[in-house]
């Protein structure tokens, strides 16, 4: 459009006679004009940019570390119980990894086996939080940090995972209470990131990208699940970012 303005400039200038010579120069002055001030907030812009980057950043140089206070849980309704360094690395999420997704995991196994795991150094592996089947809820690592749980590298950096006791094969361990709980951590993580309560941003490990897992298994009902947490969402106030992390046990 900036080119057919630009000739029927040129064309009105020449049919009013003598004044093209006028036009083309203060053409060339807007120009120089133009390029000065988009090369000025161009390197305002990159200035920006990398002030942004370093803060980011500033914390994974060496002996510097993003202060932690211990028991503190992003979910009022969570004890914390911490899992193994090497099951997680340290992050400060949403700021250098914005998080978009929660992905639902079935442990194949007990709440404190699950646990154990997720505390042994070797296990290499770990979720956010795991739900039980009477609905208690147990964090471990921060929502902040990225936890090695979905077996897809840029899922985990942007993702929130969830375990929830029992095995994929026997119904019976998805209790009334474990969705419940479930959808109301959901519901808060959700609220906190403004994402989405549908099934693009809220999957099942089975649904990530070369993942060999099979959870949350064919007995997980995904239509009430969703149900529940948007429930959950309208229903009572949330934990937001605005009012910061919570004290176990809160």
């Amino acid at each position: 459009m900036g080119a057919k303005r630009e000739s029927s400039s040129s064309t009105a200038g020449g049919s009013a006679g003598g004044s093209t010579g006028g036009s083309k120069d203060a053409d060339r002055r807007i120009g120089r004009r133009a390029l000065i001030v988009g090369g000025t907030a161009a390197a305002v812009g990159t200035a920006v940019l990398a002030r942004d980057e370093l803060a980011r950043l500033w914390w994974r140089v060496p002996g510097v570390e993003r202060p932690r206070e211990e028991g503190v849980v992003d979910y009022s309704g969570a004890r914390w119980v911490a899992a193994s360094d090497e099951n997680w690395r340290r992050a400060d999420r949403p700021d250098d990894f914005g998080v978009d997704m929660v992905i639902v995991h079935v442990t194949q196994g007990s709440f404190a086996s699950a646990v154990r795991a997720f505390q042994d150094p070797g296990h290499k592996a770990a979720t956010h939080y795991i739900v039980g089947q009477d609905g208690r809820v147990t964090q471990m690592i921060r929502e902040l940090d990225v936890a090695y749980h979905a077996g897809n590298r840029d899922y985990n950096e942007r993702s929130v995972g969830i375990e929830h006791e029992g095995f994929v094969d026997r119904p019976q361990d998805l209790t009334d209470e474990m969705y419940a709980a479930s959808a109301r951590l959901t519901a808060g993580i959700c609220a906190r990131y403004d994402i989405p309560l549908d099934r693009e941003h809220i999957i099942g490990h089975v649904e990530v990208p070369g993942t060999d897992h099979t959870d949350p298994g064919p007995h997980w009902d995904w239509d009430r699940y969703m149900k529940l947490v948007r429930r959950a969402a309208t229903s009572a106030p949330s934990d937001s970012p605005s009012s910061g992390p919570s004290r176990s046990g809160a």
